[in-house]
């Protein structure tokens, strides 16, 4: 398969694989609709470091140990699910009532790169799926490094592209998203969707 052949079918699976609705779908929906914009960037920013980090170990073949090895998938596995469950109970528990910030919440609020970040490093099936997808549109012969990072980087970019048309989407029904019951309801409702995700993620099979 020509070179140009090979990035257009990756940019095409990598374009439906960003549009399936997932936990970064939510992540950034929610964001956006309750913290406003640049929270939301600073997640989606966060969300697409964790892709550059599994795309780093599996270029240097560290993703590799989560493709074989039994226990570390499910030590990374099972990590995530905590996470998950730690950050979906945290909103079903203690919603926000407002976009007004005190001086917590504006300390929380600074957390939503890394909270995007750990949401992707924490799932081994991101790993999985480099491992497993990647090499597939690597030509023969080319340096796998170099071409590991050109496609995890267009996977990055359409990632972005499309958390930027969410956070736009949110923007018309801004003053209705910002109620205080809307905000709780949205707090809880993504809340929900974490550790639906958390369950999922800790039953998965490789």
């Amino acid at each position: 398969m020509p070179i140009i052949d090979n990035v257009v079918a990756f940019t095409l699976a990598a374009t439906l694989l960003t549009l399936t609705p997932g936990l970064d779908t939510a992540l950034v929906l929610r964001t956006a609709a309750v913290e406003g914009r640049a929270q939301a960037i600073r997640a989606a920013l966060g969300i697409n470091a964790g892709c550059l980090i599994w795309g780093t170990a599996v270029a240097f073949g560290l993703g590799a140990l989560i493709a074989v090895s039994e226990l570390a998938y499910d030590v990374l596995k099972y990590c995530g699910a905590a996470y998950l469950c730690w950050l979906g109970l945290n909103m079903m528990v203690r919603p926000r009532n407002s976009m007004v910030a005190n001086d917590t919440t504006r300390v929380q609020n600074t957390n939503w790169f890394l909270k995007g970040m750990l949401g992707n490093v924490l799932n081994p099936k991101v790993g999985i799926f480099y491992v497993s997808f990647l090499p597939q549109f690597i030509p023969q012969g080319h340096s796998l490094i170099l071409w590991t990072f050109g496609l995890v980087s267009i996977h990055v970019v359409i990632g972005f592209i499309w958390s930027m048309a969410l956070i736009g989407a949110t923007r018309p029904l801004a003053q209705i998203l910002r109620r205080e019951k809307v905000i709780q309801w949205m707090d809880r409702l993504t809340g929900g969707v974490f550790l639906l995700f958390a369950a999922r993620l800790a039953l998965s099979k490789r």
